[in-house]
């Protein structure tokens, strides 16, 4: 293996061939396995499903909207797999940062069919909006936490409005509530499910912003929906 493995858009050697393989084959490829063997015990329900199953069948793009503390189990609000007119396989795709960190979250999701978009909203987030943008016009669905990376936790940030205007995409906020589980010391309360333990989730209304002048009033009712969202998966568990 190549020394002069580079992280994606930036150019940078992520290291020596040996630390390449270590931190991002090795450590994405177990942890990805855990998490799927985790998601295998577990019972799993979901409520207003169908009004998202209609979207997908009619060829729509969706934005699935989640809070960052519902991270690890948001592979299971995604069942479909999708393709482009030339076969190509579709999905979801997320945004993952261009540093050593994004790298090896790109690595992990990965081996869940996640298509890793590159990219820093704090830093450039008119660049990677572009990007979003270019990966849903491909025939790419979207997963946003907009409150991610790194925070406030439970506070909407803007792209994924401007994603969904841009687009035409429409926006799910989803859940996933654990009635058992942890919660972890991070900044955003991170929630694992206990392992055989029953998890649901819970789909929002689907709906689309105005293609513009409502930017107040549509990151209020976005903001207030993904809260109600998470007050019901908290209430549940």
């Amino acid at each position: 293996m190549s020394a002069q493995v580079e992280i994606a858009g930036r150019g940078r050697p992520l290291g020596s061939p040996v630390s390449v393989w270590l931190h991002f084959r090795l450590v994405p490829l177990l942890g990805a396995q855990i998490v799927k063997l985790l998601g295998h015990t577990l019972r799993v329900k979901t409520e207003n499903f169908e009004a998202v199953d209609a979207l997908v069948a009619g060829g729509e793009r969706i934005i699935l909207a989640f809070w960052h503390r519902r991270l690890l189990m948001m592979p299971l609000s995604y069942p479909w797999a999708r393709r482009a007119p030339d076969g190509s396989p579709r999905g979801v795709a997320i945004l993952s940062s261009d540093s050593r960190d994004g790298e090896r979250s790109a690595a992990t999701w990965r081996w869940f069919g996640i298509h890793a978009v590159r990219g820093t909203a704090s830093d450039d987030g008119a660049k990677a909006l572009v990007r979003m943008i270019r990966a849903v016009r491909e025939g790419w669905d979207f997963g946003i936490t907009p409150d991610g990376p790194k925070g406030p936790a439970l506070q909407l940030k803007p792209g994924v409005l401007a994603l969904a205007r841009k687009t035409g995409a429409w926006i799910v906020p989803v859940t996933v509530a654990m009635p058992r589980g942890w919660t972890l010391r991070t900044w955003d309360r991170m929630r694992i499910p206990s392992p055989f333990s029953e998890v649901t989730v819970r789909y929002g209304e689907p709906w689309r912003p105005g293609p513009g002048g409502e930017e107040a009033e549509d990151a209020r009712r976005l903001q207030v929906e993904m809260d109600v969202l998470e007050a019901w998966a908290e209430s549940s568990g």
